[in-house]
């Protein structure tokens, strides 16, 4: 039994599920992506679960599987949190605003707002932008990677700023003396970038836990580990396994200490997507029934995936022996390497798919144990401090994974029993902060 603690963020990708046919189960209301109400109930679970976060990306566009996928978003994230955070407690909300569309001064003012109305729940996932889709809606053309992450450097300095200019005390409330707030203690900024500016200040209190937590997400490109290593409290990832997990959370930590920051301060979220059920294969059933049709179209791929010839009229049957001694994982796609361990698990094609083998993370089918199994391992190989999870079918896969998965960490001791505090950074385990962090490196001496 490890004495670290796991931290758990749920992931809201729509009104639905990770599963692109979640939208069509039976016992789902197609309707629920134009309801809040829905996203509510999956929030509340998770609250009940002792989830520390919940995290929505977002894409504002529209893409080209719309008509059969249904839309992988929910309407304006910040909105939407705005509404869980009046129906929640405990749980905080970790929304996606791109520093390459947004301005700062809006940006500082939406988040602080959802910070203050939540009593110190909130977190800014800052990432720059560059889907021609997006661009597209702004009316802007694709900018270079240098411009984007300079502008996004000069956004978060800003919006931290904005954030610390209504100073801790500034807020008298002397009704007697008629003083509001002191005046000296609420200033301009007058910050000026090469891309983005602000006069300031900004006329919004500190919350219980002072400002919004900042996080980032991505690869780890040299780009945005400089942008986590400077700001970041939190780094949502995509990664496969637990050895590609553990070096590029330790990038992660290196760039915090780099920037003069303690990298404890940053912590790192591997994606998971999760299917519980009683048995494996009462798993797979349940995934094939919703997205059956999507697994179909991957079947040709696990040829190429694994350097086999597979007959299409084998695609129920497991692979034979001498297909499994001639199958080697494919060195241009790090997924091979999961899918060949399920091939030699003795599945047949479909359901090494039904596994999600090639899924955006990696994928736990089963009961409890399998999903513990998994995180268990990746928290004691040091290759995360928690994870994002992502359920196929909200509905009750929300529920599934806080009535079962979660006692059996509780069990081994790696979930903490109940919520560390209030605010989310109690909850993250993350310092106190207000305006800029002033450990920080200037530039020159981070290089």
């Amino acid at each position: 039994m490890t004495e670290k603690k796991m931290i758990l963020g749920l992931a809201l990708t729509s009104g639905y599920g990770n599963l692109s046919g979640a939208w069509r189960a039976p016992h789902v209301d197609p309707s629920n992506y134009a309801k809040v109400e829905a996203n509510i109930r999956y929030a509340q679970a998770a609250e009940r679960g002792g989830f520390a976060f919940l995290f929505t990306p977002d894409f504002p566009a529209v893409r080209g599987d719309v008509e059969l996928s249904g839309i992988q978003n929910i309407m304006d994230p910040l909105m939407e949190l705005a509404a869980i955070s009046q129906a929640t407690t405990h749980i905080g909300f970790v929304a996606t605003g791109s520093t390459t569309f947004q301005e700062p001064f809006n940006t500082a003012r939406q988040f602080k707002v959802l910070d203050v109305m939540s009593h110190g729940r909130a977190g800014w996932n800052a990432v720059t932008t560059s889907d021609q889709l997006v661009s597209a809606n702004y009316g802007r053309a694709v900018a270079g990677r240098d411009e984007r992450y300079q502008r996004a450097h000069e956004s978060i300095q800003i919006v931290e700023a904005l954030w610390g200019s209504w100073e801790r005390d500034a807020w008298v409330k002397d009704q007697s003396a008629g003083r509001f707030l002191d005046g000296s203690k609420l200033q301009p900024i007058n910050l000026q970038g090469q891309y983005v500016a602000s006069r300031g200040p900004l006329a919004i209190p500190p919350s219980e836990q002072g400002q919004p937590v900042i996080f980032t997400s991505g690869g780890p490109s040299p780009h945005l580990l400089e942008l986590a290593g400077r700001y970041a409290s939190g780094f949502i990832a995509e990664v496969w396994s637990i050895e590609e997990a553990r070096a590029q959370r330790q990038l992660v930590r290196n760039a915090a200490k780099q920037a003069g920051r303690n990298p404890d301060d940053i912590k790192y979220f591997a994606g998971l997507m999760t299917t519980v059920a009683p048995t494996v294969r009462e798993g797979l059933d349940r995934r094939i029934a919703v997205s059956g049709d999507v697994i179909e179209a991957r079947l040709p791929h696990l040829e190429s995936l694994l350097g086999v010839h597979i007959d299409p009229n084998r695609y129920d049957e497991p692979l034979t022996t001498e297909q499994l001694a001639a199958a080697q994982a494919s060195p241009m796609d790090p997924r091979s390497e999961i899918v060949l361990r399920v091939a030699r698990e003795g599945w047949s094609p479909r359901d090494v798919f039904a596994h999600g083998v090639i899924d955006y993370h990696p994928v736990t089918v089963g009961p409890a144990e399998v999903h513990a199994d998994h995180m268990q391992a990746w928290l004691e190989a040091d290759a995360v401090d928690g994870f994002w999870v992502s359920p196929d079918i909200y509905e009750d896969g929300v529920d599934a994974f806080v009535n079962e998965v979660v006692p059996e960490l509780r069990r081994r001791g790696i979930f903490p029993e109940e919520y560390v505090g209030a605010t989310l950074r109690e909850n993250l385990g993350v310092p106190d902060q207000y305006g800029a962090d002033s450990r920080l490196k200037s530039a020159a001496d981070t290089e």
